[in-house]
């Protein structure tokens, strides 16, 4: 496995990076390009869903935006220790009726030495928004293969 920079043992600076890279790779919503920051072996906890390795990843991730269209994400720098940091994130997206959505939550991270995310625990709680109240307006161009 190749590393993936910035390495733990984290501090605030390098917490920040990892974090801007994991937001800047996500609003790609590119699964395999997200996948190449994880072990092959990661673990995942994502709402109701545990998944196992980067193809279980790939798929997940698929399906999700295949449901979330014109998905925004920011994340922000929760706490960080050693090889772990924590995350508070919110995106937006709408479902195919149009209905326009803002999911919050946290994630905690652990990372292998190498600097590939090992685990990931998420929480996600969902809110009905409307077209209106959305925060993320940006231009997101179309999902890349």
């Amino acid at each position: 496995m190749s590393a993936r920079p910035p390495l733990p043992p984290f501090t605030e600076e390098t917490a920040r990076q990892k974090i801007q890279a994991a937001e800047d790779a996500w609003n790609t919503r590119n699964p395999e390009r997200v996948s190449l920051a994880y072990t092959e072996d990661s673990e995942w906890r994502n709402r109701s869903d545990f998944l196992t390795g980067r193809a279980a990843i790939v798929e997940f991730l698929r399906r999700k935006w295949a449901r979330e269209l014109d998905y925004r994400l920011r994340k922000e720098l929760w706490a960080f220790t050693g090889n772990r940091i924590a995350v508070r994130f919110e995106y937006e997206f709408h479902d195919a009726s149009g209905q326009w959505w803002r999911a919050y939550g946290n994630e905690n991270w652990e990372f292998a030495a190498n600097g590939l995310m090992h685990r990931r625990f998420a929480s996600i709680n969902d809110l009905a928004i409307a077209e209106a109240d959305r925060k993320f307006r940006w231009e997101c161009p179309a999902p890349t293969a």
